[in-house]
């Protein structure tokens, strides 16, 4: 199971272009902005201006997904959390927002409409839960 970070990005939504350079950089790890337009250019059906590339990871830097080193003439791009996180704060989030319609009714009726298998996924999440707050009492016990 993917802990929350720590580090959480000023704001996590993302655009298709953004997501697609993002996950570009998580692929290489640390990746310069040439090589991320190459990538994209690789496919005979894109165009898009080394300009857009640029504009689009500076908005990713504001947003606080990613950090850029400039080595001589080159920008090199690396993310600031993994893929993993990402997918984590995502669901946390998306969760929270699901949670804040606050009727319990409307979560109940959505849980109950749930197929077998997402059913077998909250109990597994609720056993879970369950000994993350046993063990959480127990260490402030002892």
């Amino acid at each position: 199971m993917t802990p929350l970070p720590k580090y959480r990005p000023k704001q996590l939504s993302l655009g298709p272009l953004e997501s697609e350079l993002l996950n570009i950089i998580w692929d290489s790890t640390r990746i310069s902005a040439t090589d991320i337009h190459d990538r994209i250019l690789a496919d005979p059906d894109r165009e898009l201006a080394y300009g857009s590339v640029m504009t689009v990871l500076r908005r990713l830097e504001q947003k606080g997904w990613i950090a850029c080193d400039k080595e001589g003439r080159t920008f090199y791009w690396q993310t600031l959390i993994s893929r993993e996180e990402a997918q984590a704060l995502t669901a946390y989030h998306q969760l929270n927002r699901f949670l804040e319609v606050g009727d319990a009714d409307i979560v109940a009726a959505f849980a109950n409409d749930l197929d077998r298998a997402s059913m077998d996924k909250l109990e597994e999440i609720a056993t879970r839960l369950k000994t993350i707050r046993q063990s959480r009492e127990q260490s402030q016990e002892g």
